[in-house]
């Protein structure tokens, strides 16, 4: 058995990554590092949490002592970290737990990791030779994108808002682990996930739960935003790929290959909604334009041929379909949620 540090599982991509995991890999038990904040809840979990392959702590990655004695109590083999501040308006307006979280706590978990697997740099102890740190970051690191490109690997950098500058801060504590000490490590960017547990903030579940409520659906701007849709199962798929296989010290974009503007993924998710739980009107009439987010880039959309031709990954569900399960998925937790 192989145990693995997995932080921040009890999240939207984490609480679908973990359950997948689990039941393909017998041979691995995964401990939870969580510190349950908003976007965090244990009943997104609730399928595994009698699994004898799995244990939960609560605790901060930044809490270093805690980080030590976790990976000297399960004798950590690897690292998987999902554990971020993610929502972009957050960010704007509170920037410092971003800073906090995401760039000190990746640097902690890195430093704790090179320590325990390693004597020195480019040197692992024999027993922890293929011990390998995941590190899980998004595409926004890039920037925006004009009418036409996509996002590569060899993109630079050029975060616009504070989650992504501390998203990209993340991701260059890792390259310096790797270049600098050579600790085994992978990094993968992707795409905007969508799917079953995203936390309601986020703007398909805002969609969702807005128009079932009949509240105004609020849309940024004109509508006309672009991002690349990527389901969660196919991003956990990748990640699997990617810390299994994937060449150390390297970088894989994962995107969906699904653009789709704001203004069409409101429009289809009402009409999804008008097909499944028809109201008195359609709930298209819901949808508001609102004052738009401050540095809201325009265009977002990744190339995901390397990790494609490399490693044979392929997104299974393509957005017409995803999106479909994802308002099922929803209508289901809201009629339970009603008993």
């Amino acid at each position: 058995m192989k145990n693995i540090l997995v932080t921040g599982c009890s999240g939207f991509i984490g609480s679908n990554f973990v359950p997948y995991f689990l039941e393909k890999y017998p041979k691995y038990n995964v401990i939870n590092l969580d510190l349950l904040t908003y976007a965090g809840k244990l009943e997104n979990l609730k399928e595994i949490e009698s699994n004898l392959r799995y244990k939960f702590i609560k605790g901060d990655i930044c809490n270093r002592e805690l980080v030590e004695f976790i990976f000297s109590e399960y004798d950590i083999q690897g690292v998987i970290h999902f554990a971020a501040e993610s929502h972009v308006d957050n960010s704007i307006k509170n920037s410092g737990v971003f800073m906090q979280t995401n760039v000190n706590g990746t640097f902690t978990l890195a430093d704790v990791a090179y320590k325990y697997w390693m004597d020195r740099p480019f040197t692992c102890k024999d027993e922890y030779k293929d011990c390998r740190f995941h590190h899980i970051s998004t595409d926004e690191v890039y920037g925006t994108l004009g009418v036409t490109g996509l996002f590569t690997e060899n993109t630079p950098y050029s975060p616009n808002s504070p989650y992504s500058a501390s998203k990209a801060s993340s991701d260059m504590i890792i390259r310096a682990y790797s270049k600098t000490f050579g600790l085994n490590s992978v990094i993968t960017n992707c795409s905007n996930n969508y799917g079953p547990k995203q936390h309601d903030e986020k703007l398909i579940p805002t969609i969702i739960r807005n128009a079932l409520e009949g509240n105004p659906i609020p849309i940024y701007g004109d509508g006309k935003n672009i991002r690349d849709w990527l389901y969660v199962l196919d991003h956990c798929k990748g990640i699997d790929l990617v810390y299994h296989r994937g060449k150390k010290s390297e970088t894989y974009a994962i995107g969906g290959r699904n653009e789709r503007d704001n203004l069409y993924i409101v429009n289809r998710i009402c009409e999804i909604l008008d097909e499944l739980k028809p109201s008195y009107k359609s709930y298209k009439l819901l949808i508001t334009f609102v004052e738009d987010r401050a540095g809201h880039d325009r265009r977002y959309a990744v190339d995901a041929s390397k990790i494609e031709n490399e490693l044979g990954w392929k997104a299974d569900e393509d957005f017409e379909s995803g999106i479909v399960k994802t308002v099922e998925w929803y209508l289901k937790k809201t009629k339970q949620g009603k008993k």
